[in-house]
């Protein structure tokens, strides 16, 4: 009996057969990990690159004078016109403007006004115009969710799994302009 158990061993030992399957079953997950999380950001960086491009489409109009003292509907309307890959924009996009002093600046507040997407209501935000000649700073933020959940970078990159960020990352765009003075 010892003798057919060693020559048994000897024969699964000597077996090369599946050696491929074994590797591949190793090394899949992790290359397929990091294709998943290629992708992932990827579309982060389009959906900020198109962002950006919202707001500086829209600024650029404000400067020229084809949207006159927009509300915050009416810019974030703009706004998401422009940046086409923003899933449901409109609702997901917050916006604060700013007015500045550049002469004595103070810093932007820190904290980034983002959608809430544990209550219903749109937080308030700064929103000021300005008058002739003043700096406006304009902050835009989009709640976003992961096109990846479950991969590395979409794991990494929401928010804790808070209420307030409904498992989504926040995408943020600051632009600025000079009133400029009117003779109206």
């Amino acid at each position: 009996m010892s003798s057919s158990l060693t020559s048994l061993f000897k024969r699964l030992v000597s077996d090369e057969s599946g050696v491929v399957t074994v590797e591949f079953v190793i090394i899949f997950p992790i290359f397929f990990g990091f294709f998943m999380m290629t992708i992932e950001s990827g579309i982060i960086a389009i959906r900020d690159v198109m962002l950006e491009r919202g707001l500086d489409v829209t600024i650029r109009d404000i400067r020229i004078g084809t949207l006159m003292d927009p509300d915050a509907p009416t810019l974030r309307k703009n706004i998401c016109n422009a940046a086409r890959l923003i899933p449901d924009c409109e609702n997901q996009l917050q916006i604060a403007m700013y007015v500045k002093d550049p002469e004595s600046w103070t810093p932007l507040p820190n904290d980034v006004n983002c959608i809430d997407r544990s209550v219903s209501n749109r937080p308030a935000t700064d929103f000021t115009h300005g008058d002739g000649n003043q700096l406006v700073v304009v902050r835009a933020c989009a709640r976003v969710n992961v096109f990846f959940p479950t991969s590395g970078i979409g794991k990494a990159i929401v928010e804790n799994g808070s209420a307030a960020s409904g498992n989504s990352y926040a995408l943020v765009a600051t632009s600025s302009y000079v009133v400029e003075p009117r003779d109206d």
